[in-house]
């Protein structure tokens, strides 16, 4: 192999891995079902007036001991106690940046009761970066989803 196709080669191998490690993602490429990382939980995310919310789906254990729906007992507004985990609106208002980002969004946890502003973006077409933060990102908790 002469110099001159051995650089030729390489330019192409080189041009090629970057290409297939920047991949194209689309917007549409984060809606549908996602586990959250303990995989207790099923999130759907869907697009609503170009804005991007998701909401639980399914749940590992849905109902208490009693049989009774699971409730968000530890949300801090009383009269939203009593809502049902099962199809709580858990993320909000997101904005498709480009590049598989979406930003400027919040995420509840019901866990904790607590909202955070929220930034995700897509790893592969089957794993998402979903990191809660308050105030700047850096002070804040990543977490990683995956499909079912």
């Amino acid at each position: 192999m002469t110099k001159q196709k051995f650089l030729l080669s390489l330019i192409i191998a080189v041009f090629t891995l970057g290409n297939l490690s920047a991949q194209d993602f689309k917007a549409e490429d984060i809606l549908g079902h996602w586990f959250n990382e303990e995989k207790d939980a099923k999130v759907e995310i869907y697009i609503d007036n170009g804005k991007y919310f998701g909401k639980v789906v399914w749940l590992e254990e849905p109902n208490e001991e009693d049989g009774k729906a699971k409730l968000d007992d530890e949300n801090p507004d009383a009269e939203l106690q009593k809502r049902p985990v099962m199809g709580l609106l858990l993320m909000t208002s997101f904005d498709y940046e480009g590049e598989g980002e979406w930003e400027n969004g919040d995420i509840y946890d019901p866990k904790s009761g607590k909202t955070y502003s929220c930034y995700m973006k897509l790893e592969s077409k089957e794993k998402l970066k979903v990191r809660g933060f308050i105030g700047v990102s850096w002070i804040g908790r990543t977490t990683y989803w995956t499909r079912p």
